[in-house]
């Protein structure tokens, strides 16, 4: 009983359907495992756990009467804090919502619970989803539970030290510049940033309707396993007639890939921003593996890559971050955490005329552009999530370090889809993820190879803690 929380949401809801293990059991390991280690971490922030409870009763009530709610029937997970959840407190970090209560589910929380999972609790991020790292002046810092002295990344910091633990199955993290697959990263666990347009937001503390920033956030699964991510990321996707973004596109099945057809560019360098020794290694031998069983691997960087950490920049940063004090006025938010009143500070320095900012946004448009035609020739990209693994707390903020994000930020300008999986180990012992990049609306192949490096490279190992 105690290693089931370490299977994979998958195997978790056949043990389900197949009466080998009980819902209420599955929901009791996984708080006893949250009781265990979240002392240490401050990963989960709100505790549904009475109501888990309950809904694990009534899961196995409907089996014993032959009905299923879903794919996931009674299988236990959280939900980022920036994620609106019926009933429970959503903060979204900031203290303007520290007691705010939402009378409806967010539309990927309503979706996963009618597919019959049950929800333990929230996982904390920074204010408002804005920071590599997660603090805040509500619920404090999260730890990696690799090394407690270190960041889990962020945004989805919290989301990627618990599911890392056994303490969920699964979550569901948001991602505008790398906050789900940092933190995949640094917890040494399985994510995806699917395509722009996929995954509704509806719900989220980052709204949808965001202007010219809106197609950079995306909200999507994190987990274990490869496999996990290919069974939620179905469920959560598709229009809610609300994200006015969302695309009725397919959703193709990653088993019906054939590596074998797949022309793959990797990089371990992007021009701009150093990884240590061990990252770019394993970006290598990530291509090495490929090299065994793909058309093609290729080493070759997009030239358009170099200018990536100026757009970036100009993009968030050239409205002076006026969206941002929107939301906190929204939130009636008057006392800010310093990384975000930091944020703010050095936004109003570069803010620029309107006549610049349309100019970004044509700048922004020819990088899209040439990168798609960089694509052309490829099926798959393969780089680092970052320059350095997980770094001791306040390192990764304002400094020159912060630039590492440049290697996941360059495919939210894109808003192409990609996973993060496991690809090696540092000299300390922390995780080292790769990136598998697809093209556009290619989630399939992203997670088909990230499954199979998963099966070569090993994957998520348990933590120590």
């Amino acid at each position: 009983m105690d290693n089931i929380i370490y299977s994979s949401a998958k195997s978790m809801a056949q043990a389900v359907r197949d009466k080998e293990v009980s819902a209420v059991e599955l929901v009791d390991a996984h708080l006893a495992r949250i009781e265990e280690v979240n002392p240490a971490l401050n990963a989960v922030v709100q505790l549904a756990a009475e109501r888990a409870r309950a809904e694990a009763v009534e899961a196995d009530a409907a089996l014993a009467r032959g009905e299923s709610k879903g794919a996931l029937h009674g299988v236990p997970f959280t939900l980022k804090d920036s994620i609106d959840t019926e009933g429970i407190i959503t903060t979204g970090g900031t203290l303007g919502r520290k007691d705010f209560v939402p009378d409806a589910d967010a539309t990927v929380a309503a979706r996963l619970r009618a597919a019959g999972g049950i929800l333990l609790g929230k996982t904390n991020t920074p204010e408002l989803t804005y920071a590599g790292e997660t603090d805040n002046l509500i619920y404090g810092r999260t730890n990696n539970p690799f090394d407690l002295s270190r960041t889990p990344g962020g945004s989805s910091g919290g989301a990627g030290a618990i599911v890392c633990c056994g303490g969920a199955a699964f979550d569901i993290g948001s991602d505008t510049g790398g906050s789900v697959r940092g933190p995949a990263h640094n917890c040494g666990i399985a994510g995806i940033k699917p395509n722009s347009g996929r995954v509704p937001r509806t719900g989220h503390i980052v709204p949808h309707s965001f202007g010219a920033a809106d197609s950079l956030t995306q909200n999507g699964p994190m987990a274990r396993y490869v496999e996990d991510l290919a069974l939620i990321l179905p469920i959560i996707s598709g229009p809610d007639w609300d994200d006015p973004h969302i695309v009725p596109m397919p959703l193709d099945d990653p088993s019906d890939v054939d590596i074998g057809k797949l022309r793959v560019a990797y990089y371990a360098h992007n021009g701009v921003n150093t990884p240590t020794e061990e990252i770019m290694a394993a970006t290598r031998t990530t291509a090495l593996a490929l090299d065994d069983v793909c058309a093609s691997v290729v080493e070759d960087l997009p030239r358009a890559i170099p200018d990536n950490p100026d757009i970036n920049n100009q993009m968030s940063q050239a409205d002076g971050q006026a969206a941002a004090r929107r939301l906190l006025a929204k939130y009636g938010t008057t006392e800010t955490h310093e990384w975000i009143a930091r944020l703010l500070e050095k936004a109003s320095e570069n803010m620029v005329s309107v006549q610049e900012y349309t100019a970004m946004l044509e700048r922004v448009d020819a990088y899209r552009s040439e990168m798609l035609g960089f694509m052309q020739n490829y099926d798959v990209i393969v780089c680092p999530v970052s320059s350095y693994a997980a770094l001791p707390h306040g390192e990764s903020m304002f400094n020159e370090k912060y630039t590492g994000i440049g290697y996941m930020a360059t495919y939210n300008i894109t808003g192409w889809p990609s996973t993060v999986v496991r690809g090696g180990t540092s000299p300390e012992g922390l995780p080292i993820g790769v990136q598998v990049v697809a093209r556009p609306w290619r989630e399939d192949v992203s997670l088909a190879v990230a499954q199979y490096l998963e099966g070569v490279l090993g994957g998520w190992q348990n933590p120590p803690i």
